[in-house]
């Protein structure tokens, strides 16, 4: 087996990959039971729109060989209103975070099935941190409240509860981890 490598998206072939693993783990695509166990993701991105964040602060991913097999989002608050589901996130991390601080979004994190319990969820925090601390405060993101796999996940990588909110009838934990 060759080892996993950790790098910044830098092709339209990565992005692709990207938005492939993505639409395989959406919720729709998912049983409730693997959901329970394995998690899920939430929000779908256009390619287009995973180019322009990329183009802005490139994504993390693992590749195994030429195949990305887990990735995790870099979105900046540029791209606060381009999902229309994450706009209460944004609008509540507004006010938690203090105003001389600087923050990332981890706009989503997955693992192709295959790869999982193998260390690449934490690998690719690792990578995230090691590639971006030095620009932000703070790293942070939001679990629906029903995805204990993922909020169990990210405790153990370092992510503290910030913040409780409830949307649409899903309640949402807004999730941070201090670089400082």
């Amino acid at each position: 087996m060759t080892p996993i490598h950790y790098k910044r998206a830098t092709t339209l072939d990565e992005l692709e990959q990207i938005r492939t693993l993505q639409i395989q783990n959406t919720s729709q695509y998912t049983s409730s039971e693997e959901q329970l166990q394995e998690g899920f993701v939430t929000v779908q991105h256009t390619v287009a729109l995973l180019e322009q964040m990329n183009s802005a602060c490139a994504h993390i991913i693992a590749k195994d060989n030429d195949s990305v097999v887990g990735f995790a989002l870099v979105m900046l608050s540029l791209f606060r209103n381009e999902i229309k589901v994450l706009i209460p996130m944004f609008e509540r991390i507004d006010k938690l975070v203090a105003d001389h601080k600087t923050y990332v979004v981890m706009g989503q994190i997955c693992v192709a099935k295959n790869y999982r319990r193998q260390g690449l969820f934490r690998g690719l925090y690792h990578f995230y941190k090691t590639e971006l601390q030095h620009q932000f405060d703070y790293l942070i993101t939001e679990v629906a409240a029903i995805n204990p796999r993922s909020m169990q996940a990210h405790e153990a990588a370092g992510f503290k509860i910030i913040a409780t909110y409830e949307e649409d009838g899903i309640v949402w934990n807004i999730i941070a981890w201090d670089w400082t």
